[in-house]
């Protein structure tokens, strides 16, 4: 259930005072009955509905930097906790951790998961790949027998170090901007090509085919 900000205490309060009975109340303000008894007899007792002191730490950013915090991982989803936490201040101009990073990342449905390691596709590489497939959609199991893939050699220029984390909800796992692009081709090529070759087969020898991008 949500807090009720100073405005909506008064608004219940005035609902109270027209008559309308605590169940109502509640369910208008999508509170539990007992804040709303709460709210009546704090203000009996003590002539006011502002919160009480609080103990524990206090919280060290406003609303405005919270928004500011999701904002800016929502551009960048590699954007680490500890990195973010280093460009914000807080309030009184104060450091804040990257557990509280965490928290208010957390609170909109943001979660630090391994990303999915995707291949480095430019608009060539899925237009070759939309052509080879259409080619090759009706061949049968006989025809693919005799394809023989040369797939033995890799090439990785950036090397990942396995502990890169972004920031996705639910359902954003292919998502264009989560997925982290990597540089593994297979094939003796730096241009994201791969060789290929067909043995005979029995409607005749194949030739070598070559740039077939995989």
């Amino acid at each position: 259930m949500p807090r009720l900000s100073e405005v909506d205490r008064h608004h219940a309060l005035g609902l109270l005072q027209a008559g309308l009975p605590i169940s109502e109340v509640s369910l208008r303000m999508n509170v539990n009955r007992t804040t709303i008894f709460s709210l009546r007899q704090r203000l009996h007792e003590t002539d006011t509905v502002s919160d009480r002191p609080r103990c524990g730490r206090p919280r060290f950013t406003t609303q405005r930097q919270d928004r500011d915090l999701v904002r800016n991982h929502m551009k960048n989803r590699f954007l680490s906790a500890s990195a973010s936490s280093r460009q914000t201040r807080g309030r009184n101009n104060q450091h804040i951790s990257a557990n509280t990073v965490r928290r208010r990342l957390s609170t909109s449905s943001l979660r630090a998961r391994r990303p999915y390691i995707g291949p480095i596709l430019t608009q060539r590489h899925g237009h070759q790949r939309t052509l080879w497939a259409q080619e090759h959609a009706a061949w049968d199991r006989i025809q693919w027998l005799s394809f023989v893939f040369s797939d033995e050699s890799r090439f990785c220029i950036e090397h990942a170090d396995g502990r890169v984390r972004v920031w996705r909800g639910s359902g954003e796992r292919y998502q264009a901007n989560c997925v982290r692009e990597h540089d593994r081709w297979g094939g003796a090529s730096f241009d994201g090509t791969s060789m290929c070759c067909c043995t005979g087969s029995p409607k005749g020898a194949h030739t070598l085919l070559a740039g077939v991008c995989f």
